[in-house]
């Protein structure tokens, strides 16, 4: 059995959602191993939303509400 590795640079919103959903794919399908690994710069910034228009698009305001 192959163990793969995924990298996730980036360890803020976005990229904690990718390599969640990697790791669910990964394990339902049972193919092999897949190791997730996400590299950030900054541990206290881990999952930090930008406040910027990235988030939640012409919706922002009602989105970073609910967060």
């Amino acid at each position: 059995m192959s163990i793969r590795t995924l990298l996730v640079v980036g360890a803020g919103h976005a990229g904690l959602e990718a390599a969640f959903a990697a790791a669910r794919i990964a394990a339902s399908r049972g193919r092999g191993r897949l190791r997730v690994r996400v590299v950030t710069g900054r541990l206290d910034t881990v999952g930090q939303t930008p406040c910027n228009p990235s988030v939640g698009g012409v919706a922002k305001g009602h989105l970073v509400k609910e967060i």
